[in-house]
């Protein structure tokens, strides 16, 4: 999986491309550890657009980050879901945890 990363405005965003799983877990962390250490950045957009397969890892790693994300009293939001990525967060009511477009 690749990670890009954008900062504009408070609002950083994590671009993620590939399959998101396991094998991802070290990459995913240190964008989002690199993100989360800037006092500027007061809401995270993770974008899913050009993820094609994600897993319970992944979810597993979202669900971790919303807790950091919590603690430090900042927003995430999961954004440009589709297809199965969709459906997969669906399936897990992730909706009900993080703002999902």
């Amino acid at each position: 999986m690749q990670v890009t990363t954008t900062v504009a405005d408070g609002v950083a965003t994590l671009g993620l491309q590939g399959r998101f799983d396991f094998n991802a877990h070290r990459d995913f962390r240190e964008a989002t550890e690199s993100v989360l250490s800037n006092p500027e950045v007061r809401t995270l957009n993770v974008d899913l657009a050009q993820v094609e397969y994600l897993d319970s890892s992944a979810l597993g790693m979202l669900l971790m980050l919303r807790d950091k994300i919590k603690a430090s009293n900042r927003r995430v939001s999961l954004i440009n879901c589709r297809g199965p990525v969709k459906q997969v967060l669906e399936i897990a009511n992730f909706s009900k945890l993080f703002e999902v477009s």
